[in-house]
């Protein structure tokens, strides 16, 4: 009986939008051009962080008061 032991490969995540593939890192590295090509960038641990906008408060529309209804019969 003959032992075949495997080593973990080491594996490569990918991104295009939010598409995420688990590549090997050797199979990324022999097809880089193309996974560049089609989109796909390596995904970074390091999170961004979002920027809060805070938003200025909406104006109110002030109406126009209507005008009394004028008599047309005016005597």
């Amino acid at each position: 009986m003959v032992k075949i032991v495997q080593d973990k490969e080491a594996r490569i995540k990918l991104q295009r939008g939010n598409k995420v593939i688990d590549r090997s890192l050797k199979d990324y590295q022999a097809n880089k051009s193309v996974y560049d090509f089609r989109g796909f960038k390596p995904v970074q641990d390091v999170v961004k962080e979002e920027k809060v906008v805070e938003l200025k408060p909406k104006k109110r529309k002030t109406r126009k008061k209507k005008d009394e209804p004028m008599d047309l019969e005016t005597e």
